[in-house]
C-alpha cells in the first residue's frame, strides 16, 4: 500500500511543551511515531543565504561506512558539527566534532525554540545532484535515546524524502523543499525506515541539517 503526503493545513506556529507531542505543520505517519512537516520554516531569503554560507564554510568530507563487513564510501559529502569533545558513531564510522559556525548556531537556535528542545550536534550533509542519496535508516543508534527527537532542515534543491515502516512496509513518500523543517519524533525511529532515493533528472544541490542530541555511552 503507498500512502501519500497528508494535505492537512499546518495551522498557527507555537511552541509547545512537551518536544514529544508537536503538533503544528503536518503529520505524515499514520501510526508509530511522529514526522512532522513545516515547509515554510525558513523564509525563501533566509533559506537562500544559509545555503550559499554553509556551502561555502562547512569542511565537506567523504566518508567510509562498514557495510557487509566491507568500506564502503558514502555517496554524498558530510560534516558533523557538535559541542567540544562529542564525537559521533555510526555504521562503524567515528566522526571527530567540528565547531559551531554562525549559521548553525543561529539555526540551532532556532530549531530549540521552535521545538523546546535542546540539540548539541547537527550532520551536515550535502547531495551534489541527483546521484548522490542516502539509503534505508534508522536514527536508532543508542547514543541518539531511546526516543530521538531530530530536527531535519533542507537547503537547496527539493528532493522526495521516504519513510516506510518496518512491519507492515507501507511506504509514505514527501518532498522536502527548500527551507523546510521536518521533525521525527517519538517511536519514529523504532518503527520507520528512511531515506533519500537517487534521481537522475536533478542536477542542482541539496544541504539537509539533522540537528540531534547525543547522550554519552
Amino acid at each position: 500500500m503507498q500512502l501519500r503526503r497528508c494535505n492537512r493545513a499546518h495551522g498557527p506556529q507555537r511552541q509547545m511543551p512537551s518536544p514529544q507531542s508537536f503538533s503544528f505543520g503536518g503529520e505524515l505517519l499514520p501510526t508509530d511515531g511522529s514526522a512532522i512537516l513545516v515547509p515554510e520554516f525558513l523564509s525563501a531569503s533566509d533559506a537562500d543565504q544559509y545555503f550559499q554560507a554553509l556551502s561555502a564554510i562547512t569542511p565537506w568530507e567523504e566518508t567510509a561506512l562498514m557495510m557487509f563487513g566491507k568500506r564502503v564510501s558514502e555517496p554524498r559529502l558530510s560534516a558533523w558539527h557538535a559541542d567540544p569533545e562529542l564525537p559521533y558513531t555510526y555504521s562503524g564510522s567515528e566522526r571527530t566534532p567540528q565547531p559551531w559556525n554562525e549559521p548553525l548556531r543561529a539555526l540551532r537556535e532556532a530549531c530549540q525554540t521552535r521545538l523546546d528542545h535542546s540539540f548539541n550536534g547537527v550532520l551536515v550533509n550535502l547531495y551534489r545532484n541527483g546521484h548522490d542519496s542516502m539509503g534505508w535508516h534508522s536514527d536508532d543508534e543508542a547514543v541518539n535515546g531511546p526516543v530521538p527527537v531530530i530536527a531535519s532542515i533542507s537547503l537547496g534543491t527539493e528532493r522526495r524524502f521516504d519513510l516506510r515502516h518496518k512491519q507492515s512496509g507501507d511506504t509514505i513518500s514527501v518532498m522536502l523543499p527548500h527551507g523546510s523543517l521536518l521533525v521525527m519524533s517519538g517511536q519514529s525511529q523504532s518503527h520507520w525506515k528512511h531515506r533519500i532515493p537517487k534521481s537522475t533528472r536533478i542536477a542542482e544541490p541539496r544541504i539537509n541539517l539533522t540537528f540531534r542530541h547525543l547522550f554519552s555511552s
